[in-house]
This record gives C-alpha cells, structure tokens and sequence, in this order.
C-alpha cells in the first residue's frame, strides 16, 4: 500500500474574512474629491479660486491663466491673491499633504495580505509538499477604528491645507499693500524734494545778498540733502517690497512686467462693526477645527490601543489535510481531515499598560492645548479688532484734522511771506513740518489697511496667530492708476 499525503491551507475557509470583504465600503481614491473641500472653504473665505495641479497640460492652462493676469498690467489687491493662489509653488506642494492623507485612508481599508508558507522536503514533491496560507484576524477587526482614525487625520489635512491656502492669500495681501504704500511714499518724497530742491536753491541766492545767514543756508541744504537720502532709501524700499509681492505670486521671467497703484485706496467711510467677533472666530477658525479634530484623531486611537491592550497579533491559519490511499489492487481511498491554527502573543511581560499611558496623556495634552487655544482664538479676534478700530480713528483724524491744518499753515505761511509778514525761516520750517506730517499720515493709512487683513485672519485663521480674510474695501485699489 502506498500513502500520498498532501496539506493545503486555503484562506476559502476563513468565512470571517469573506465577511469582511463583502462589508468592505468603497474608498474614494479620486486626489480631487479629496482636494474639494479645501477649494470650497478657502472659495468662501477670499472669494478666489485655487487649483490643486495634477498634470502638465493643467500646470500649462494655469500658466496661460496667469500671464493674462499680470503681463503688463496694474496689479489690484484681488488680482495679487488670484495669481499667488493659483502659482504659488509652495501651497501646491501644502495640498500634497491631502493626498497623502488620502491615501492613508485608502491604506487602512485594504485587508492584509496573507502569509504564504510552502516548503519541501525528501525528493517526491507529492509525498513531502506542505503549504500552509495565515492571515492577522486582529488587522480585519481593528480595521474599521483603523479607518475611522485615518479618515479624521485626512478632515485635518484638509484644514490645514485651506489654513495654509489663507495664510497664502494674507500674506499676499500683507504684501500689496507694503508695495503699493512704499511707492506712494516715493511719488509724495518726489514732490517734498523738488520743493525742498528750491528751498535750498532760495537760500543761496538769499546768501549770496547777504539776506540769509550761513547757518540758514546749511540748514536748507543739509535738509535738501537729507531728503534725497530718504527718497532713495524708499525707492530702495519699495523695490524690495515689490520684490517680497512677486515671490508670493511665484513669479518669474517675463511675468515680471507688471505694477502696483501709485497710491492705497482711501479710508472707508465708516469702519467695518463686529459685534460678536469671539463667536465668529469660535465659529470660523481653521486651525481651531484642526484642534478639535486632533482631539478625535486621539480618541479614537485611545480606544484602538484598549481593544488591543491585551491581543497585540492574531493569525489564524484554516484549511484541510487530504490522505489519499492506493491498495495493492489499484483501488484508492481518500480521507479530509479539517485544520485550524491559532497564533497569538501571550502578554507576559508587556501587558500594554504603558501604550494605555501613553495614549491617556496623549489625549489629556490635546484636550489643554484645545481648551488653550479656543482661548486665544477669542483674545486674537478682541484685540485684531481693537487694532482695526483704533487704526482706523487714527488715520481718519490724520486725514480729517492734522493734515489740513498743516495745509493751511503752509497756505498762510505763503501769503504772509508775499505780503513780507513772514520770514523765510517760518515759511521752510512750516514747508518742513508738512512733509512730516503728510509721511506720519500715509503710514497711518498703511497700518489700517493691515489691520484690516489682520482683522480678517482673527476670525477665519491663516495667520502667524490666526488666519486670513479678504478684506472688501480693499479691492477698490485694484482701479488705481499708474504703477511701478
């Protein structure tokens, strides 16, 4: 008689396993689905469109789109933001980290793959052959947290992603507004300097008659020359703030040819009012929900590390063991025998105390920085408003009350001097104080006009402490004319 044995472990057997496939939920794989949250929410907040470039014939279409948009045009504030959202290289390489997340989801919900062990020995392979299929019973139950856990660290990418795409979008509008402030601090020092330029020029004549003291003469001149000093160092100034502007929007080449208005839009007529601005942050902010979801993420890890506490790995191995019998006479008997096999770590020596530890504080600490947050999120949005208020009433009473007295000084100061009222001294030193206060004047118009942004990241987050907005009453600068 002679015996014919082979084993073959089959994974047919494991109806577990066929369970879970049969429950398994379709994962969307599409990087644009994932993507379309992060477009829809920053679309809500800067009313601008971004783009998540996949290919070269995209990266094509958007560079066309962008060169119509700056090539030897006035750049508006609006426009800035669009250009730097769709070019800005760095905020592409931010949204990979959405698809990554993604495909992390994508990861977990794919069961393990089975162990597959064959081996041989003697020299009759059908004698000798045994093979045996395992696979981790422990991964298709934790499967389902396992998911749960990379879908809410996919929401958070997400977040960060649009938190990124405003603070982008701020940053950018931080940076117009420097540019376009710096030039008109150039165009204004033009003016002070050709007057300061017949200024110096009247009091040497008035020297050479001996009118005007040497001192009054070396007055005139060093403040001649002094100005010339400060108008090159903010044409110096405002070079690098347009410069600052163009890294944002990613430019380079010829898309360089653009400008910036000569000039910032005026002051609004009435300041924006918040009256709940601690609920609208509460509400908006970005990297508040990415907080809030930090403290899920960890729940629910929390419990994946107490159902597994115990049981760290379990492998089952199923199949059959079939024993084939020949007789002398040629007649065959065959005998199936079932098999099961469990593997699993006894916990000796790690009884997972030290995971649950590590899990707890983990939660505790984002549950303080949570709670930490929400109550700085509440002191940004008091004092961004506070700052966009006060910067307001400042540079309105610039506007309203210290720039047209010194405009009426001058005024008088000239008739004066024509009617031989006024002394040279009074009227240079008046025409000095103006210029003064009209540079004293365009700064407090540049601090509202950021205060504004800032106002704007307190609520919907993106900035260094906060986030970005899109401040409506700046786009009236992108009708500005002329440019640099």
């Amino acid at each position: 008689m002679r015996i014919i044995t082979a084993k073959v472990i089959t994974l047919a057997a494991l109806p577990l396993l066929a369970a879970g496939c049969a429950t398994t939920a379709a994962v969307d794989t599409d990087p644009l689905n994932a993507f379309a949250p992060v477009s829809d929410r920053t679309a809500s907040v800067t009313g601008k469109q971004t783009v998540w470039v996949q290919s070269a014939e995209e990266a094509r279409k958007v560079g066309d789109r962008v060169q119509a948009l700056v090539r030897n045009r006035t750049v508006g504030p609006d426009t800035a933001v669009q250009v730097a959202l769709l070019n800005n290289k760095g905020l592409q390489a931010a949204y990979a980290d959405v698809g990554l997340s993604q495909a992390e989801v994508w990861q977990q919900s794919l069961l393990v793959n089975p162990t597959v062990s064959v081996g041989l020995t003697g020299v009759d392979p059908v004698r000798s052959i045994e093979a045996t299929v395992a696979n981790n019973i422990l991964a298709v139950i934790t499967r389902p947290k396992r998911m749960a856990i990379a879908d809410t660290r996919l929401r958070q990418a997400q977040l960060r992603a649009a938190e990124e795409t405003l603070r982008l979008a701020a940053d950018t509008r931080r940076a117009w507004i420097d540019a376009v402030s710096a030039w008109e601090r150039v165009a204004y020092l033009n003016q002070a300097q050709a007057a300061a330029d017949a200024a110096s020029e009247l009091a040497k004549k008035l020297g050479e008659t001996g009118a005007f003291t040497k001192t009054g003469q070396a007055r005139e001149h060093v403040f001649y020359a002094e100005l010339a000093g400060q108008t090159a160092e903010a044409r110096m100034q405002a070079r690098m703030a347009k410069e600052a502007l163009t890294r944002l929007m990613g430019l380079w080449g010829s898309d360089l040819d653009y400008q910036v208005p000569n000039a910032l839009p005026s002051l609004p007529k009435r300041p924006t009012a918040k009256r709940a601005i601690e609920a609208e942050a509460l509400r908006n902010r970005v990297d508040l929900e990415v907080a809030r979801l930090e403290l899920e993420a960890l729940a629910r890890a929390y419990g994946l590390t107490s159902a597994t506490r115990y049981l760290t790995d379990l492998d089952i191995v199923s199949g059959a063991e079939v024993e084939r019998e020949e007789e002398d006479d040629g007649t065959t008997t065959t005998t199936t025998t079932p098999r099961i096999e469990l593997d699993f770590v006894i916990p000796i020596f790690d009884s997972g105390q030290a995971r649950l530890r590590k899990a707890e504080l983990a939660y505790m600490r984002a549950a303080n920085l949570l709670a930490e947050k929400a109550v700085n999120v509440r002191s940004e949005a008091r004092s961004a408003y506070d700052g966009y208020r006060s910067s307001y009433d400042i540079a309105r009473h610039y506007r309203n009350n210290v720039v047209p007295l010194r405009t009426t000084i001058e005024e008088e100061s000239v008739l004066t001097y024509n009617g031989m009222i006024t002394n040279t001294f009074e009227l240079l030193a008046d025409t000095r104080a103006k210029i003064g206060t009209i540079m004293l004047s365009l700064n407090a118009k540049r601090q509202f006009w950021l205060a504004d942004v800032d106002l704007g990241t307190a609520v919907n987050g993106g900035g260094s402490g906060s986030s970005s907005a899109v401040a409506t009453e700046v786009a009236a600068a992108g009708d500005g004319g002329g440019g640099h």
